[in-house]
């Protein structure tokens, strides 16, 4: 399929190439990114991270974009909903040299206008660790609201969610 290709005024969200494996795989394999993610990964793990996400447009119709500054990759935003998931969830990771600069932000909310547009759901939740408070203020300025917490897996998390602008307006 088609992934569609979104822009902002400084990023663009794009589907996966495999030319994206070197600059994806040293951004999955530091640490301090992949702190609330289950650690770091090698180039194998990698690659098949890269493979579902390419898999979840095909299978879902929606899924994680790249994103890049500039023309190079920064990061990936977007929506995901694997099987057993608790709802659509859209998610974000970027390269530690592009943390504090507002992209995650900007990123989620091109992905969110998307969904809202496109896809016609009616919520949004972002699956975070407790103790991710970068994320949380992310999901902040998103409009999310901390909810219930979440055994992911094994690994607690707090489900942050927001509804689609116009189903929370009153009637």
């Amino acid at each position: 399929m088609d992934v569609p290709i979104l822009t902002t005024d400084r990023l663009t969200l794009r589907g996966w190439r495999e030319e994206d494996l070197a600059p994806y795989a040293a951004m999955t394999a530091d640490p301090e990114v992949m702190r609330f993610m289950g650690g770091p990964l090698d180039r194998m793990d990698t690659w098949r991270q890269m493979a579902v996400f390419a898999g979840h447009w095909v299978l879902r119709g929606y899924g994680l974009w790249v994103v890049e500054r500039d023309g190079e990759l920064i990061g990936r935003v977007g929506l995901l909903r694997h099987e057993g998931w608790p709802g659509l969830e859209v998610g974000w990771l970027l390269a530690r040299a592009a943390w504090g600069q507002g992209y995650a932000t900007e990123a989620a909310q091109a992905s969110m206008e998307y969904t809202w547009r496109e896809l016609g759901a009616a919520e949004l939740i972002s699956l975070i660790a407790p103790d991710n408070h970068a994320s949380a203020r992310v999901a902040e300025r998103l409009g999310m609201r901390p909810g219930e917490d979440y055994d992911l897996r094994g690994t607690p998390v707090v489900i942050h969610r927001v509804a689609r602008p116009d189903a929370a307006a009153p009637r």
